[in-house]
């Protein structure tokens, strides 16, 4: 087969598995419904919008494409490089500039289609009683935004002293019924440099070949307080990516052990959103 037929084929198969674009409207609509513009429904609609961007950009290239492919339009720079691109399983730089960074197209695919799945359910049919923190542009956001609904709650609480902790539980995401009555449950993080014990959500030394242990959920809700953390905590970073740059960094969960924090800091221990 040529280049141009196996990229037409791919570049078929991607506008058929496409996600419909979001009409705002229904969007507009559908967050009335969740109780309008309350933080977390801001947060959920900033990140549509993103998405959507994405979604018009591959839809627009794609359908460009193949017209470039079969002859009906001028084949510019800008599309062969993305036909060199789709033909080499990579993410073609515009779309990578829009979204995020992947190591192939195929799981920079997946990972649209995960996280748009994601934003439907909780635009058209409610809030999610568990969430994905992976599938979010901005999880920092998210985690603000849960901060400020659970002050708003409570009469007299002040943003800035509002603080995120949490609790490693013992489920896995199907075991989850219920939405907590504060706060949020999130799952799909990995633990690196370090295992989990289960029974009582304390860390343990690495098992000899794990690289990354599948973490379960994680309750995280807001408290008011000026006394600071316990120092006994092992503060642990969060990343998006297993690059542990500044820009991945999103934020903390703190684990209990019977070793001080100094050590599983030596360790080199974090929690990413993401192994691939």
């Amino acid at each position: 087969d040529t280049r141009e037929a196996v990229v037409s084929r791919i570049a078929e198969d991607m506008l058929k598995k496409l996600p419909r674009d979001y009409a705002p409207q229904e969007v507009k609509e559908a967050i009335i419904k969740l109780g309008g513009l309350l933080p977390m429904n801001i947060f959920l609609r900033q990140e549509i919008d993103r998405i959507q961007k994405i979604l018009h950009l591959v839809r627009g290239t794609l359908k460009d494409l193949q017209m470039a492919i079969e002859g009906s339009v001028v084949m510019s720079d800008e599309l062969k490089e993305i036909m060199d691109n789709m033909f080499d399983a990579r993410v073609p730089k515009g779309w990578e500039k829009v979204s995020w960074q992947s190591s192939t197209l195929g799981f920079w695919y997946t990972e649209l289609l995960e996280r748009d799945a994601q934003f439907k359910r909780w635009c058209f049919s409610g809030r999610p009683k568990v969430f994905w923190p992976t599938g979010f542009f901005n999880p920092q956001g998210f985690l603000t935004a849960m901060r400020q609904e659970v002050t708003r709650a409570h009469k007299g609480w002040a943003l800035d002293s509002v603080i995120c902790q949490n609790l490693v539980t013992r489920f896995s995401k199907d075991d989850i019924h219920d939405s907590p009555p504060e706060g949020v449950y999130i799952h799909g993080l990995f633990l690196e440099g370090a295992s989990l014990d289960r029974k009582t959500g304390k860390l343990l030394e690495a098992r000899s070949k794990v690289l990354y242990e599948q973490m379960p959920v994680i309750y995280i809700y807001a408290i008011n307080s000026t006394s600071g953390k316990d120092s006994r905590l092992f503060e642990c970073p969060i990343y998006r990516k297993p690059a542990r740059t500044e820009l991945n960094y999103i934020g903390s969960i703190d684990f209990e052990s019977d070793i001080g924090p100094r050590h599983w800091i030596m360790r080199g221990v974090a929690l990413l959103c993401d192994i691939k």
